[in-house]
This record gives C-alpha cells, structure tokens and sequence, in this order.
C-alpha cells in the first residue's frame, strides 16, 4: 500500500496541514478582534468555492496542476501577510489562500484515492487521515505560540514556505488516468466524470454525505462551544476532552478503514452515528468531569467511524474520472457542517442553554438514521 507515489503524495498532505492549521488560529489573534471574524470568514467562505469549482477545474486541466496550484496559492499568500496589518489586506490573503486550500482538498483527495489499491482503500484512507491529522493537532496551537514568542512574520514566512516547498513532489505523481475497466465500477451508466449536481442526486453519494454531514455539524458545535459549556474553572477538563476527542477519532479512523476492507464499510455508518449521538447525549446529561470525557471520547470514536466509512464507500461507488467530485463533495459536507453546526447552536442555546442544545443537536443527528438505513439495505 505505501508505494512512492503514496509517499510522495504524503508530503503534500503534511505541508497542507501545517500551512494551514499554523495560521488558523494565529491569523485571526493578530489581526484582533475587529478583524478577526473577517480573517476567518473570508478563508472558510473561498475554501468552500474552491471545493464547488473544483470538480470542473480537475476536468479541465487534470489533477496535477490543480494540486500544484493549490500549494501556491496557499503558500505564496502567507510570505505577503505580513506586509500590511490591515484588515482589508488581511482578509484579501485569507481569500486566496482558501481558494488554495479549496483546490488542494479536492486534487489531492482524488489523488490519493487513486494511489491507495481498491482493497485496502480504507485502511488507507485512514492512514492518510492521521498523517494529516497528528500535524494538525500540533500546530494549531504551535502557531499561536510561534505568533506570540518569535513575531508574526517568522511565522507566516514558516507556513508560506511549508506549502510552497511541496510543490516538486506534485511533478512525480502520475496523472489519474481514464478507468480501465479493472476499478471500481461507476454509479452510472457509463464512466463520464459526475458533476456535482448529478452527485447529489445520486442516492448512492448523497445518502452518505447527508450523514456525514450530520456528524460534522455536531463536531462544529463540540469544538466550538465545549470550553464554554464545561463548569467555571475547568478550562482545564475542557482541554483533555478536545484531545480525547481527537485522539478518539483518529483511532477509530483508522480501526473502522481495517474493519471496513474485510467486511465492508456500508454497515459501519449507522453505528458511528449513533455513537456519535450518544456522545452529545451524555453530554447533555450531566457536565461532570468523568461524563465530559466520556461523553467526548464517545462523539470522537463515531465521527471517526463515519469519517473513514462515507468517503470509502463514496469513492467505491463511483470510477476515478469523478473521485475529483466526490472529495468535493464531501468536503464540503465536512466544512459546511461545522460551519452551520456552530452559527446555528450560537442562536439555539441563546434560548434552550447548552444541556439542551446538545440534546436537540442529538435528536437532529437522528434524522440522518433514515438515509444510513436505506443506504445499508440498498447497497450490493
């Protein structure tokens, strides 16, 4: 499963993540809180563009320069951060570096979908999913750190470069090539590449992504709002479950990617929603330590399940001429749902409160039941 391509395309993933998640946090606390909101908003809001144009980019110009492309944009913005302080200048580098972050998400998961054997594509799904993952946890906070300790402008020369410096790795990777008949078989009738439209309305590809999505708003919502729900004074259990939770999810990633090339990842969906739900449910029962931690530890577990689960069964649904769609689509979900799950539990528990949000967030979640269900009993 690791071949070179797989490892190439490795480096890629790293230099993505730490690009990223080094200016997250740090971009937004710099700029201050006028700006802040502006700052992320805009990269949230050209990252998802990014996402929806790039399907039709991949068809046209193939997936090596996209993904190249995406690198650039991500890094050469950050060396141009600091150059001006304003908010306008700020938010305009954050657009463009969403766009690149955008592109990169779809190019390279195709990419890597194809690199990974059809037999072990969840397992390597999963691999890919910690490898970008472990990063992510480190420099989310490093780039706070580094912000505050050796100034703004090491930092954002240190995350432009990260991006930029992978760019000769894309050169190596082979273009995705047309499907031989050898691959996974097309939802459709033939192999043309889906567009996003003919994805949703696919039942085989929207069935999973709606749950997905479902998970995702959820996980917007813990990350979001866990520190403020948990007792005054226990900023420091609220700290150990975000990690619980992520550590849970990774783990349970890559454990369902095995489970799920030996006995097929269809019917792992269902169950790793209702994890997930019984992780918001103990949370809305009580916020002691031990239930905090429980209750999180829960929610990670299912959300890594359905994670590793809806994007291994969307790309063996369809032929690698439309992998570029469905990591768009999924995606989006992913960015989509934490993004709603957060603004939309900001209004809700200025009225029910926290203990009830997360129980309303719970029985929302079970909605998305429904369309696991029929996927399960619909699939070959």
């Amino acid at each position: 499963m690791l071949s070179r391509a797989l490892l190439l395309r490795l480096v890629s993933v790293v230099a993505v993540t730490v690009s990223f998640f080094l200016l997250l946090s740090a971009v937004p606390t710099h700029a201050g809180r006028g700006a802040a909101g502006l700052a992320t908003g805009a990269l949230m809001l050209s990252t998802v563009l990014g996402e929806l144009a790039g399907p039709r980019i991949l068809g046209r110009y193939g997936h090596r320069g996209p993904l190249a492309a995406g690198l650039f944009l991500l890094g050469a913005p950050a060396l141009a951060l600091p150059l001006d302080d304003g908010a306008a200048w700020t938010a305009s580098m954050c657009l463009v570096r969403g766009l690149g972050f955008g592109l990169t998400m779809v190019a390279g998961g195709a990419l890597t979908a194809a690199l990974i054997p059809a037999e072990r594509r969840g397992e390597g799904l999963a691999l890919v999913g910690v490898v970008g993952g472990v990063p992510a946890l480190v420099t989310l906070p490093l780039g706070v750190w580094m912000c505050e300790h050796l100034g703004y402008a090491p930092l954002t020369v240190t995350a432009g470069l990260a991006a930029l410096a992978a760019i000769p790795t894309v050169a190596a990777l082979r273009e995705l090539q047309p499907p031989d008949g050898s691959g996974a078989p097309a939802v459709g009738a033939d192999t043309r590449a889906l567009g996003m439209v003919a994805a949703v309305r696919t039942a085989g590809l929207r069935r999973p992504t709606s749950v997905f999505f479902a998970t995702a708003l959820a996980a917007g919502i813990l990350v979001t709002f866990l520190p403020l729900a948990v007792a005054h004074g226990s900023a420091g259990i609220a700290t150990a479950a975000l990690l619980v939770q992520s550590s849970a999810s990774t783990a349970a990633r890559y454990a369902a990617g095995r489970y799920g090339d030996r006995r097929g990842a269809t019917r792992l969906v269902a169950p790793g929603l209702l994890a997930s739900a019984a992780g918001l449910s103990v949370l809305a029962a009580t916020a002691g330590p031990v239930a905090v931690l429980t209750g999180t530890a829960l929610f990670g577990a299912g959300f890594g399940v359905v994670q590793n689960a809806t994007l291994t069964v969307m790309y063996g649904r369809v032929s690698r001429s439309s992998y570029g769609t469905v990591s768009a689509l999924w995606n989006l979900a992913y960015d989509g749902g934490m993004g709603i799950g957060a603004a939309g539990f900001s209004l809700l528990t200025a009225h029910t409160g926290y203990a009830w949000g997360f129980a309303l967030t719970a029985l929302l979640m079970l909605t998305a039941l429904g369309p696991a269900t029929r996927d399960r009993r619909s699939a070959p």
